[in-house]
């Protein structure tokens, strides 16, 4: 387990599988509260989803005081998104924040762990997708360092509804400062 600032991370495991879904459906509803309408939706993910990604990626956790502030998945391919790619970045989903446990900036910290795990494991890129039309949040990751790569249209969703995503990397080579 890595201390950044008052938050804790590791890796999630079975017992935090209904804390995972909790915390997705309250972003899901956080996001509806907003107005951001067609990204998600409470009660799309369960259980299964999270331990499918603990299964053949990684689940993040992040802490404070002994309570879930966040999570986010890391996965080390995205071909739905991306499609065939050599094993040069890491791809961040599902990044999630408890907006009543963390602190403001717990996001950026959540996205700095992500993108030194990515590092860690010698990849040079963090890679993550964002609904097209949510200006809000492709503007929050282009204040990070993301830049626009590409526009996926028509991936599926949880749901079955297709939707077109902004795809956005970060190259780690010019330093993980923050």
């Amino acid at each position: 387990m890595k201390d950044v600032n008052d938050l804790r991370f590791r890796l999630a495991d079975e017992t935090d599988l209904s804390a995972l879904v909790r915390l997705r459906d309250e972003a899901a509803r956080w996001m509806l509260a907003q107005g951001v309408t067609g990204q998600w939706r409470p009660g799309e993910l369960g259980e299964d989803h999270f331990r499918r990604v603990m299964a053949s990626g990684e689940v993040w956790i992040a802490e404070t005081h002994g309570r879930v502030a966040g999570a986010w998945e890391l996965w080390w391919a995205d071909e739905d998104a991306w499609g065939p790619q050599p094993p040069v970045a890491g791809y961040v989903h599902r990044l999630m924040v408890d907006r009543g446990t963390a602190r403001p900036g717990a996001g950026r910290l959540l996205l700095r762990a992500a993108e030194r795990r990515v590092a860690a494991a010698g990849r040079a890129f963090v890679r993550l997708d964002c609904l097209a039309g949510n200006t809000r949040l492709n503007a929050y990751y282009a204040d990070d360092g993301y830049r626009l790569v590409s526009h996926k249209t028509g991936k599926q969703q949880p749901g079955g509804v297709p939707k077109s995503f902004a795809l956005l990397e970060k190259s780690l080579r010019t330093g993980l400062e923050g």
